[in-house]
Order: C-alpha cells, then structure tokens, then sequence
C-alpha cells in the first residue's frame, strides 16, 4: 500500500486515537502503521520520525484549549488561559507528558506559552514571559501529576486517590499572578 493512501491528517488523528488508547508508551510508529493498515515506512513519507509526529500531537493538544473570552481582567485572562490549557491536556491520555516532552525538546507546542504571555501583556516582555513560563510549568505538573493518579487509580493500583487538583493550582496560579502584579506595581 502507498503513502498516498492516508492523508497527514489521517496520521495525525490515528496518532491522537492510539494515545488516547494505549498511551504514550505503547505509541510507537509501528502499531501506528498497523491501525492505518499500512507499512511503518509509510508513515514517513508525512513524518520523518517519531518526535516530529508527536510535536503535531503535543500542538494538536495544546490547540485544542478552548479560546478565553475578553473583558476580563489580565489576571482572570490570565487564569482562565492557564485553566483552559489544563482541560485540554486532561483531554487527552498523557496530553501532560506529550506536552512537556516537545516543548524540553523545542519541537512545538510554544502556542500555550504564547497564549499565557498575551494574557499578562501588561508587564514588559521579560516579566510576562518568566511569569508565563512558570504558569505554564506549573500546569504541566499538576496536570501530569493528575494523569498519574488517574492511571494508577484505573489500573487499580491504589485505592480512594483524590484527583481533585484544580483548587491548588487556581492558588498556585494567584500565587504567581499576585507576584506579577507587585512586580508591575513597584
């Protein structure tokens, strides 16, 4: 079978399935060409290689962040940006892991950093992006933090986790904003 037969798209969104499926370490290249039906050389032709593929999952992923609405005050901006690339990581199985594995790698996903340094346009460049960058890391952990307890939870593993974890990052996110706001007030 040729290349040809499935488009980039097609790739991508069996890439997205699988990882929602088996998760990122059962996503390999060659159980992607199985799902496609189709030789792992293929897969090359859209991809040159494995990190280039998950580089469009992990964009794909923090693209799907729901738009935030303005009229708000840059710190709920703020907050409900960082909030929003929360609900999209947890969307996806490993979305945390993805994420935070492109961007350490300086592969893609910089969209959920652009997005966070926007929202606190009201410092200078250098402020906005340290306060933005820790945001940002700051929900990559909790978020993979999260996705580990409810793997673990689903396997059984350990009983009555509490995944409940948005409370202590709406703080952490304050905490960091509140920062923001002394540094932009001094």
């Amino acid at each position: 079978m040729n290349a040809s037969r499935h488009s980039k798209t097609d790739v991508l969104q069996a890439a997205l399935n699988l990882l929602d499926e088996v998760g990122l370490p059962d996503l390999t290249m060659r159980r992607l060409a199985a799902t496609l039906d189709v030789q792992p050389s293929a897969l090359y032709w859209h991809y040159p290689n494995k990190q280039t593929l998950l580089a469009e999952v992990s964009n794909t992923i923090v693209n799907f962040a729901k738009p935030v609405s303005a009229g708000k005050t840059w710190q709920e901006t703020a907050t409900a940006e960082a909030l929003a690339l929360r609900d999209s990581l947890l969307a996806f199985r490993d979305g945390a892991e993805v994420v935070s594995s492109t961007l350490a790698l300086g592969l893609g996903a910089d969209h959920a950093l652009e997005r966070l340094e926007k929202s606190m346009a009201v410092a200078d460049r250098e402020l906005s992006h340290a306060a933005a960058e820790s945001i940002l890391f700051l929900v990559l952990g909790q978020v993979w933090h999260e996705q580990q307890r409810m793997q673990a939870n689903s396997l059984g593993v350990v009983d009555n986790l509490n995944l409940a974890g948005t409370p202590n990052l709406e703080i952490g996110i304050q905490l960091i904003l509140g920062g923001l706001s002394e540094k932009i007030d001094a």
